[in-house]
C-alpha cells in the first residue's frame, strides 16, 4: 500500500530522530569535554565524525538504492540508529563517544538518500517547496530534543546525559512503525527512462574527485583515532584511485554548474551545521549570567525561527526564484553572524543577532537540494545525494575540526600574549593540526585554578568565541557573490527555468 502523505510524514519524522541526534549531541559535548578531559581538537573531531560519515552513507546508498530498494535503505538507517545509541549511552571514554557518533552519521546518511528523492518524486511541481516542509523537521528537531534535555536536566544524576544521548530513539521507534508495509514510489529519473550511465555523466569524475579527496580525509580522521596518520601520497591515492575508475566508467567531466554548486554546498554547510555544532559552546560563556543552558537556547530560538519559516517557501521562491532566496539569506547570515560576534554579553543583543543569523540560515540546505533537483533532474538520486553529501562531509572533516583547531590555536596565542603564566597553568599536551601548532586547555588543571583565574580565562574565552563567529561569517559573504554570478549567469539565458524530463 502507497500513501504519499504517511510516507512524507515518516521521511520528516526520521529527520527529526536525526536533528535530536545531533541536537542533543551539541548540548553535551561541554559536558564530555569536562567529564572525559577532551581538547576542543577532540571535541570537533567528535562534532565531525557525528557528520562525515553519513556523507559516505548517502553517497554510497544513492549509488545504488533504485536497485537495493528505499526500504531496505530505510531499516539500515533504523538499525543503525538503535545501535548508535547503546553504544553512546555506554561509552566511558573519546573512543566510545566518537564511535556512537560515528554510527550515527551512518545511519543519518541513509536517511538522507531515502527521503530527499523520495520527496522530490512524490511532489514533482513543488520540489523545492515541499523539500523546504521537508527539511522544516530539521530545527523541529533540533527545538524538540533541546527542550526535552534542558528538561532532564540532571535528573538521573551521574547517568542523565545518558538518557539524553538516547532521546531521539523516540522519533525512530515512530518512523519505523509509520513505514512498515509502505509502498515506495519509482524515482523520477528511473521513471522517464533516464540510464544508469546518464545519471552517472551528470555527476562526472570531477564530482567524484571532490568527494574522494574529504572521504580520504575522513579515512584520516580514522586513523587518528587509532594513533596513526595517513601521509600525503596515501591521500592522494585514496582521492585519484575512485576518481579514475568513476571516469573509466563515466567519461564525463561532470556539469560545471553542478560542480560550482557541490563548492558553494562546502561553504554552507559550515556555515549552518558548523556554527549549529559549536554554537552552544560559543555562547555559553557569553551568556553566563542568563543561566548554565544560555548557550543552548540560542541554538533552540534560531532552529524555532527556521522551523516556522521553512513551511513558508513556496510562495517566496514563486517571486524571487531560489537563487535569489539564497542570494539574499546569505547576506542576512553574514550580517548576523558578525552582529553576533559583536554583540557582547548583553542577552538582548545576543537574541537579536540570532534572530538575524537564524532568518538567514533557514532556506540555505532545502533550497539548495531544490535548486540541484530541479536543473539537474536526469542525475536522480545521486546528485541530489551528493550536494548533501558533499555538505556533510566537508564539515564533517573540515569545517568542524577547523573550527576545532581554530579555538584551540587562537586561545593559546591569545592566553600567551595577555598572561604567559596563566596559560602555562592550563595548558595540555602539545597537538598539531591544520599546520597550527598549539597546546590545548587541559579542563582537569582548569578545575584546579583560583576564582580570579578562572575569570581571567574566561574571559579571554569569550573574546576567543566572538572573533571565531566574525570569521565565519566570511564564509556566507562569500557564497554571496557566488549566488550573484549564477543569477547573472541564468539572466544572460533568459532567466531561472526548471528542467523537465
Amino acid at each position: 500500500m502507497q500513501n504519499p502523505t504517511r510516507l512524507f510524514v515518516a521521511c520528516i519524522i526520521s529527520l527529526i530522530a536525526v536533528a535530536i541526534g545531533f541536537v542533543v549531541r551539541a548540548f553535551l559535548i561541554t559536558e564530555w569535554s569536562v567529564r572525559f578531559n577532551l581538547s576542543e581538537t577532540q571535541v570537533g573531531s567528535i562534532l565531525g565524525a557525528g557528520l562525515y560519515p553519513q556523507a559516505l552513507s548517502i553517497l554510497l546508498f544513492s549509488l545504488v538504492i533504485d536497485r537495493l530498494g528505499y526500504g531496505r535503505v530505510m531499516l539500515f538507517a533504523w538499525c543503525g540508529h538503535v545501535a548508535s545509541a547503546a553504544i553512546t549511552m555506554t561509552a566511558t571514554s573519546y573512543t566510545g563517544l566518537y564511535v556512537g557518533a560515528w554510527v550515527f552519521a551512518l545511519a543519518n546518511g541513509a536517511v538522507e538518500a531515502v527521503i530527499n528523492p523520495v520527496t522530490a518524486t512524490m511532489f514533482p511541481r513543488s520540489k523545492t517547496h515541499h523539500l523546504n516542509m521537508l527539511h522544516a523537521g530539521w530545527p523541529g528537531g533540533l527545538v524538540l530534543g533541546g527542550l526535552l534535555a534542558i528538561a532532564i536536566g540532571t535528573a538521573g544524576g551521574e547517568s542523565a546525559w545518558r538518557w539524553k544521548a538516547g532521546l531521539y530513539l523516540l522519533p525512530t521507534a515512530i518512523y519505523g512503525l509509520m513505514m512498515l508495509g509502505q509502498k515506495w514510489p519509482v524515482q523520477e529519473r528511473v521513471a522517464a527512462g533516464v540510464s544508469y550511465p546518464e545519471m552517472l555523466r551528470e555527476f562526472g569524475w570531477a564530482g567524484c574527485l571532490i568527494v574522494s579527496i574529504f572521504a580520504a580525509f575522513a579515512m584520516d580522521e580514522i586513523a587518528r583515532l587509532f594513533g596513526a596518520h595517513l601521509e600525503w601520497p596515501m591521500i592522494a591515492l585514496i582521492a585519484l584511485t575512485p576518481t579514475a575508475v568513476f571516469a573509466w566508467r563515466a567519461r564525463s567531466f561532470g556539469r560545471p554548474m553542478f560542480l560550482f554548486l557541490l563548492l558553494i554546498m562546502i561553504l554552507l554547510a559550515t556555515t549552518e551545521l558548523g556554527t549549529d555544532s559549536w554554537i552552544a559552546a560559543l555562547m555559553t560563556p557569553v551568556l553566563k549570567s542568563v543561566g548554565p543552558d544560555a548557550g543552548n537556547y540560542v541554538l533552540i530560538y534560531t532552529s524555532a525561527i527556521m522551523f516556522a519559516l521553512r513551511f513558508c517557501a513556496g510562495p517566496i521562491v514563486k517571486r524571487i526564484s531560489p537563487l535569489g532566496l539564497l542570494l539574499t539569506c546569505s547576506a542576512i547570515a553574514a550580517f548576523g553572524l558578525f552582529w553576533l560576534s559583536r554583540a557582547g554579553a548583553v542577552p538582548a543583543m545576543v537574541f537579536l543577532a540570532a534572530t538575524c543569523y537564524g532568518i538567514g540560515k533557514t532556506f540555505f540546505w532545502p533550497t539548495m537540494l531544490g535548486v540541484v533537483s530541479e536543473q539537474f533532474p536526469k542525475g536522480g538520486a545521486l546528485t541530489l545525494s551528493a550536494i548533501a553529501a558533499v555538505g556533510m562531509i566537508s564539515v564533517g572533516v573540515l569545517g568542524n575540526p577547523l573550527l576545532g583547531a581554530l579555538q584551540d590555536h587562537s586561545l593559546h596565542q591569545r592566553m600567551q600574549a595577555e598572561n604567559p603564566a596563566l596559560r602555562a597553568k592550563v595548558a595540555g599536551p602539545a597537538q598539531t593540526k591544520f599546520g597550527w601548532s598549539y597546546e590545548p586547555l587541559d579542563k582537569a588543571k582548569l578545575a584546579a585554578l583560583t576564582a580570579a583565574e578562572k575569570d581571567e580565562v574566561e574571559a579571554s574565552q569569550t573574546a576567543n568565541n566572538h572573533r571565531t563567529l566574525a570569521r565565519v561569517a566570511t564564509l556566507p559573504m562569500i557564497m554571496f557573490l557566488c549566488y550573484a554570478a549564477l543569477i547573472a549567469y541564468f539572466r544572460s539565458r533568459g532567466g531561472y527555468r526548471e528542467v523537465k524530463l
